[in-house]
């Protein structure tokens, strides 16, 4: 990933698009249009479905504006935004599809062939894949966690707890918890 153009911070940055200045949102677009896409190809699975909502959800972000207060990190605001808008997208691609289930953990995933560890992930119930993910794979935290969830801290909690139990308890994966 390239170093951000903009060295601003993110508040600085939606302080400037609020006041008018429409290259800050360039700059936000540059920033975590990346993260935006590997998120969305997690999700959605499929290529096109991630482009689609990447651009829906820089629209969505440009929309708020003038008078968006940021009050966390630009990527808990956005990762909702994109859960929901990739939902969205596979079940227009795919009528039919259970509401919140996903069936692939995606490339962030993607080990060697041999490894068990893909596959287990996929095993375990989405919503304790889903903060795992975010906790391990995007490095958010348990409060940004939550917040971007919409749940308790403490139940962020429970479910990465009986995740990681879940994960030890399997033999195959014992040497990742050695």
């Amino acid at each position: 990933m390239n170093p951000p153009t903009d060295r601003r911070s993110d508040q600085e940055l939606i302080a400037a698009i609020n006041a008018g200045d429409l290259s800050a949102f360039d700059a936000i677009y540059e920033r975590h249009r990346d993260w935006v896409a590997r998120l969305a190809m997690r999700f959605t699975g499929n290529p096109n479905d991630a482009l689609d909502v990447l651009q829906e959800t820089f629209t969505y972000l440009f929309g708020k504006f003038p008078g968006f207060l940021l009050s966390a990190k630009m990527t808990t605001f956005l990762y909702p935004v994109v859960r929901n808008l990739s939902i969205a997208a596979r079940k227009r691609r795919l009528p039919g599809l259970p509401g919140e289930g996903f069936d692939s953990p995606g490339p962030e995933l993607a080990l060697n062939d041999d490894d068990e560890f893909p596959s287990m992930i996929r095993n375990l119930p989405e919503i304790q894949r889903e903060v795992l993910l975010m906790r391990f794979v995007h490095d958010m935290s348990i409060a940004e966690i939550a917040e971007a969830l919409g749940i308790p801290e403490g139940t962020v909690k429970s479910r990465m707890h009986n995740a990681i139990e879940t994960l030890k308890a399997d033999e195959r994966l014992r040497k990742y918890f050695d």
